[in-house]
């Protein structure tokens, strides 16, 4: 668009701004592309593209199946090992408290008997 398409028309002028008014002119005819009256003709498919788009389509189902089987098939296996790990810690409590219990034990035996040993002195 060149500058003399364009006329500015000035509405109103305040101390807050002014207002303008843009007039464009007409375009000329020559200006104008030709568009095509028609839509594009589509291309004639045979027999074996359709075919093709039919096996494609046919799979696309399947494959998705596939993938969601194969994504709770790893869901399960990962619930599998983390109630494999929560097993092998809960054993590992178990086996650590049996321990600390022992120790307290013995610890008890011991202060008894030490304290046997100094009354027995006095």
């Amino acid at each position: 668009m060149a500058s003399s398409d364009i006329q500015v028309k000035e509405l109103e002028k305040r101390a807050s701004g002014q207002a303008f008014e843009l007039i464009l002119s007409p375009q000329s005819k020559e200006s104008v592309p030709e568009l095509p009256l028609s839509p594009p003709k589509k291309k004639d498919l045979s027999l074996e593209e359709i075919q093709k788009k039919l096996e494609a389509a046919e799979e696309r189902p399947k494959s998705h199946e596939a993938e969601v089987l194969k994504q709770l098939a790893e869901k399960r296996e990962h619930e599998k090992e983390v109630l494999q790990k929560a097993i092998e810690e809960n054993n590992f409590s178990k086996m650590a408290e049996e321990k600390l219990t022992h120790k307290m034990e013995a610890n008890k035996e011991n202060r008894e008997a030490q304290m046997a040993a100094k009354l027995e002195r006095l």
